[in-house]
């Protein structure tokens, strides 16, 4: 042990270049003087002659930078073998992401209202240190599944056997760490779900009631929310579904449909009544705002989430149907309500603690111990109610001491470019599709992010994806990590060099520290998306400080002029490797290349996320680098052309606007637009010419491509004339008299 203890301390002592105080490691003096206190024990002092063997400290320092690191890997394979559980003294944190439901292929707003966003936090927690645990899996009960099964032909197993895969291996590609991926089609599910369901029973929160539903004669069957279509009672479209219509969004019951068929043969129903099982949300109603008061009070809740479930609140809670006649389901335990299931929204919330179950047999250490844990759930707007007020309400009406959400993150909805995604028309990107698109999935991740719909709903657009793959990645953050490490190499033998700060460096050092503290107090509050900036601010910043510097003409200079060169490439490295850090939870893969290139340690970043967030200097004088190689590539504009008339579906109009300096080519002119005054589709286009017209100033300010901004003009003035046409207005400008010379 002494050998071991003497090898630390000559380790410590050999590197007086890592010069702690530059970086103010107030916290590191602590251990300096534990080290010296060491060295001057005279045991210490014998051993280190024999491990020196009479040679230098600059020797030893010189073989123990040789060393290789241990493989990255062996830190995640040991994350995901051990069985995490709850600690005394940590930060216990349960994080779960919305359970996507079996039978869809998710896309790109499915992607980001959920398991992105909810993994960059996980990630996050890992990185500050907390005790993480971050679950989810798909929802596979219900009748979407039998519709599914039924259209290909297959078992509603099978079904949710096949497309269970295609979620795994879509989230796998996307980099989603969870520590468990589950499904509810599982004995837990059905065990904790019929318990909390004799719970309530037991306690009178429970109550009968029939329901008049449409049935068919021909299949003998009830025929449940998505087993029938009819025409909307509101707007009148034509393929309205049992449960709400597509076209007006409103939520409809079964029985108010006009002209209603069943979707199985065709053959129209007729109204039967059907006895069901209720959740006495009145009942539940006074527990439940004296919990949310205080979970709102001192937990995160997103504005929308507290909207929504106020509005709920406010209209007042009535009793809400927990069962439904289907057969593939979570079977309800009552003999007088025997051959029904549980309603997916009463069944699926549990699926996260039948999921967990799954991951561990202790996991009520988790899902039973409120005073120790703290829960996020991540979401779509849509899904609010149901954690905010449904949910909630089953778990403290069965009174057994359950975790209920403290932290409750929904994200408005992303669409695609000017319309929405839709997998039958061919329009938007899926995430089976992504990894066709030769786009490296840390790209798609970093984009997704940029635009996360935090406060309010957003678009994907290629042309805007190329330009942030352009600007801020390539030519902003990786340009200014790139530097940083070829100057290393190039001047210094791939070595980190003395540094001795002036002013200007305390100045970016400042800066560093500003953005690192900004960027924990955003992540600590979940702000996602304003936290990403805080990267791009340092990076930009390190590129200003490199420019203004101008190391590449100092080196070739005096030796005062070469210590001005080695401290300005020393300064930058090391803010590269917190960048590395920094971007671990958005970009992955990018964040574990930063750190090979820069051969930096895999705990790196501890010192630096501790508390409100320090920068430190990790990488000290002397320290050698890898072999620095370029992060990103351009996207070119023939490729995004390309990938938007893939994914533009039946949207894509006989005009096409090319990007990134393609020729415009112009309107057919046989293409007329409609002039019929149109008040509901005038009001949506006069949204999107809003935000056309932000996205066109946006570009100016930016000084972008000339070609770019053209094409982002000609798209605003379409939209203009889309909007005059369904004002019913002419929606070509009258011709303009020319002015008298």
């Amino acid at each position: 042990m002494c050998v071991c203890v003497c090898v630390c301390s000559l380790t410590f002592h050999c590197v007086p270049a890592f010069d702690v105080h530059l970086f103010l490691v107030d916290k590191l003096q602590c251990v300096a003087r534990w080290f010296e206190q060491v060295n001057a024990l005279p045991v210490c002092q014998t051993v280190a002659q024999r491990v020196q063997q009479q040679k230098s400290l600059e020797s030893l320092k010189r073989f123990l930078q040789k060393q290789p690191l241990p493989p990255r890997s062996r830190a995640n394979r040991g994350r995901a073998t051990l069985v995490s559980l709850p600690q005394e003294g940590k930060r216990n944190v349960l994080i779960t992401s919305a359970l996507p439901y079996v039978n869809n292929v998710p896309h790109l707003g499915n992607i980001i209202g959920c398991v992105l966003s909810a993994d960059v936090f996980a990630r996050y927690g890992r990185l500050r240190g907390w005790n993480a645990l971050f679950v989810c899996g798909t929802d596979e009960y219900g009748t979407a599944t039998e519709n599914k099964a039924r259209e290909e032909g297959l078992s509603p197993q099978e079904i949710c056997d096949k497309y269970h895969a295609v979620h795994a291996s879509i989230y796998k590609w996307f980099q989603i760490d969870f520590d468990h991926f589950g499904r509810t089609t599982t004995e837990k599910q059905t065990e904790i779900a019929q318990d909390i369901f004799w719970r309530l029973y037991d306690r009178g929160f429970l109550i009968p009631d029939t329901v008049d539903q449409l049935h068919c004669e021909n299949c003998q069957r009830f025929l449940a929310d998505r087993f029938v279509e009819g025409i909307c009672p509101n707007c009148r479209y034509p393929e309205a579904r049992g449960d709400q219509c597509d076209k007006c969004g409103r939520l409809i019951n079964a029985v108010e449909l006009k002209d209603p068929q069943c979707k199985v043969c065709k053959r129209t129903p007729v109204v039967r009544s059907s006895a069901h099982l209720f959740l006495d949300l009145p009942k539940l109603e006074s527990q439940l705002e004296q919990w949310l008061e205080q979970s709102m009070s001192t937990g995160n809740w997103t504005s929308n989430a507290r909207h929504i479930t106020r509005s709920w609140l406010r209209d007042g809670l009535k009793p809400r149907c927990i069962t439904r006649d289907l057969r593939w389901g979570t079977p309800v335990p009552h003999p007088d309500f025997s051959g029904k299931v549980f309603y997916v929204w009463f069944d699926a919330p549990i699926g996260y603690l039948s999921i967990t179950a799954s991951y561990t047999d202790e996991w009520e250490k988790w899902w039973k111990n409120p005073e120790k844990v703290e829960l996020y759930n991540f979401m779509a707007k849509d899904n609010v109610p149901f954690h905010s007020v449904v949910f909630p309400c089953s778990l403290l009406g069965a009174q057994d001491n359950y975790t209920l959400v403290s932290n409750l993150i929904a994200t408005e909805y992303l669409n695609y470019e000017d319309t929405k995604f839709s997998k039958s028309r061919g329009v938007g990107v899926f995430g089976d599709m992504a990894k066709d698109t030769d786009i490296p999935s840390d790209v798609w991740r970093f984009y997704l992010l940029y635009l996360r719909p935090e406060g309010q709903d957003s678009a994907f657009s290629w042309a805007d994806m190329a330009l942030k793959n352009n600007s801020e990645l390539l030519n902003n953050l990786g340009n200014f990590i790139n530097r940083a490490g070829m100057f290393a190499s190039k001047f210094f033998e791939g070595r980190v060099p003395q540094m001795e700060l002036q002013q200007e460096d305390k100045r970016l050092l400042a800066q560093v520290g500003f953005e690192l503290r900004q960027y924990i107090q955003l992540l600590d509050r979940v702000r996602i998306r304003d936290a990403l900036k805080c990267i791009l601010n340092i990076s930009r910043h390190g590129n200003q400080y490199i420019q203004v510097n101008e190391p590449w003409k100092k080196i070739k200079g005096g030796d005062e002029d070469r210590l001005r060169a080695g401290t300005v490439t020393g300064v930058s490295v090391n803010v590269a490797c917190l960048l590395s850090a920094m971007l671990r939870p958005y970009m992955p893969a990018v964040s574990a290349t930063i750190r090979e290139q820069l051969c930096a340690p895999a705990n790196c970043a501890d010192a630096m996320f501790q508390g409100a967030g320090s920068f430190v200097c990790t990488l000290p004088a002397g320290h050698r680098i890898g072999t620095i190689s370029p992060l990103f590539q351009k996207l070119e504009a023939e490729q995004i052309e390309s990938l938007k008339r893939r994914f533009g579906g039946q949207q894509v109009s006989a005009r096409r606007f090319s990007f990134l300096g393609a020729a415009t080519v112009p309107a057919s002119p046989s293409a007329t637009i409609e002039t019929s005054a149109n008040p509901e589709r005038a009001k949506q286009l006069l949204q999107e010419v809003a935000e056309q017209g932000d996205r066109v100033r946006a570009l100016k300010a930016q000084k972008a491509e000339k070609t770019l901004i053209t094409a982002e003009v000609a798209k605003l003035l379409q939209l203009k004339k889309q909007l005059a046409a369904a004002e019913g207005k002419n929606p070509e400008p009258s011709p303009q008299k020319g002015k008298k010379k």
